[in-house]
């Protein structure tokens, strides 16, 4: 219940990042909310749902506004794997870390990108600006903070739910 909730989460993130965020002014800049989720899902989630959850996401992502089909999840998932890797069995308290995290990890997932992308389009491959990505590194730490908060409490109702659960019955006190 909890894969599927999160992974209908992404799919209205991705479905708002595509449209909707592309409204906003290029000078104001467009925030990643997609990989604010991933590094929800990695704080939260086991490996397993986890790795499985992100692919799923990114990928979509990546065959919606990807130019090169396996980059984005692969992005993703090293991101993913960072975080977890480095939160696992942290014993600092978690809302210390877990905001700069986000913004540490999306400025070097932006760099490997770009790396990425020299390798592949050398030719069609814009300037690096150091200012830029900056801009939109502030801008998912930013937008990190409220949907972490909206990510836990959806996070938090659904464990509760599933721990309530139902009601035992009660069996009926029949005369035999």
């Amino acid at each position: 219940m909890l894969v599927i909730s999160f992974w209908a989460v992404g799919i209205v993130l991705i479905i708002a990042q595509t449209t909707l965020l592309e409204y906003l002014p290029l000078w104001l800049g467009r925030p990643d909310v997609v990989f604010v989720l991933v590094a929800f899902i990695a704080y939260r989630f086991a490996w397993i749902p986890g790795i499985l959850l992100v692919f799923a996401l990114s990928w979509v992502l990546d065959v919606v506004a990807g130019i090169y089909l396996g980059l984005y999840p692969l992005v993703c998932l090293l991101a993913f794997t960072a975080l977890k890797t480095l939160t696992n069995k942290s014993p600092v308290k978690e809302s210390t870390y877990q905001i700069p995290l986000v913004g540490l990890s999306y400025f070097l997932s932006q760099i490997f990108f770009y790396f990425v992308n020299s390798i592949l389009l050398p030719d069609m491959l814009p300037e690096w600006s150091w200012p830029g990505a900056l801009q939109r590194t502030v801008l998912v730490v930013l937008s990190a903070i409220p949907l972490f908060i909206l990510f836990n409490r959806l996070y938090e109702y659904i464990q509760k739910r599933r721990l309530r659960g139902k009601p035992p019955r009660r069996r009926s006190q029949r005369a035999i």
